[in-house]
């Protein structure tokens, strides 16, 4: 099967953090539909879920990356302390593989050359949300680090 995972600059940030213009999601959401029928995930930001779902098939689901620790920001409150994760089809799994949960805890990443780098501990879990097998492709829309492609490598190893 072949997945996608976009982690576009999110509404409203795109010159802010990386000095770029925005993202059109409703072009991004129509592409992820047309080349990506098996599945994708599409990581945005909690107050842009308002502008993004409607454009999103009624199939989606939305997932949550909780941050344990995350930044705390003055007169920030309450704190954006999780991620929306919108999916989109992905492999059924069967009785004999292990139920995965709508979300996943792990921190956020510091120090890692770009702003919103995902640690691997959330790749692995995106691979599982969408059923991913070893001879599977993903396709990392917005590579940034490259780090999805490097814990993509890992878990197949791994798995």
């Amino acid at each position: 099967m072949k997945f996608a995972y976009a982690d576009p600059p999110y509404i409203g940030q795109a010159k802010k953090h990386y000095n770029s213009t925005e993202v059109d999601h409703v072009e991004l959401i129509k592409r992820l539909m047309k080349e990506y029928p098996d599945g994708w995930a599409l990581s945005c930001s909690s107050p842009s879920l308002h502008q993004i779902l409607p454009m999103c098939n009624s199939r989606c689901r939305i997932m949550a990356w909780v941050k344990p620790f995350c930044s705390f920001k003055p007169y920030v409150n309450p704190a954006y302390a999780w991620e929306p994760v919108i999916v989109y089809g992905g492999r059924k799994r069967g009785r004999k593989k292990q139920t995965v949960r709508d979300f996943v805890i792990c921190n956020i990443t510091l120090k890692k050359g770009l702003s919103g780098a995902k640690p691997k501990e959330f790749c692995f879990w995106l691979f599982e949300i969408l059923g991913m097998e070893k001879e599977d492709t993903l396709d990392d829309l917005f590579p940034g680090t490259g780090i999805v492609t490097r814990a993509l490598k890992e878990w197949k190893e791994v798995s």
